[in-house]
Formats: structure tokens, sequence, C-alpha cells
């Protein structure tokens, strides 16, 4: 029988401005759904850790983060 005994996602998350709409509205649109995403993280207790935050030059933003996967114990993937 195996039984897991931590679990953590890697996972780098690119969050693009919409085409759509104007540079400057899509940037502060990027920045909303960034705050929006930690927020949910926030609410939801879900164990993270943001390892990088770039933004970049076309002011979309990468987020490299380890989160809990599934409720499982993270384990030593935190430290």
């Amino acid at each position: 029988m195996k039984r897991i005994k931590a679990a953590c996602l890697e996972q780098t998350i690119h969050f693009q401005l919409k085409e759509e709409i104007g540079q400057a509205a899509a940037a502060r649109a990027v920045k909303e759904e960034v705050e929006k995403y930690k927020a949910q993280l926030e609410r939801s207790r879900v164990k993270h850790k943001i390892m990088e935050e770039l933004i970049q030059p076309d002011e979309s933003i990468i987020i490299k983060i380890k989160k809990q996967y599934n409720n499982h114990d993270c384990g030593e993937y935190m430290a």
C-alpha cells in the first residue's frame, strides 16, 4: 500500500494582456487579475509561496509559485 506523505505544485503562471483593449487598460486588468488570484489563494487557505513575480516589458506578469496540492502536507517543499 502506498500513501502520499507530501505533495506540492510548482507552477509558472503568465498573466497576459488582453489585446482587445488599450495597453494602459490591459495592464491595469492584469494587475487586478494577479491580486484577485492571490486573494483567492488566501481565501481558500491554500498554503503557497510566491517564489518570483516578474513584470515583463509589455506589462504582463509572470508568477512562479509553489502551492499545496489537494490539502496534502507540503513537507519540506515550502522551506
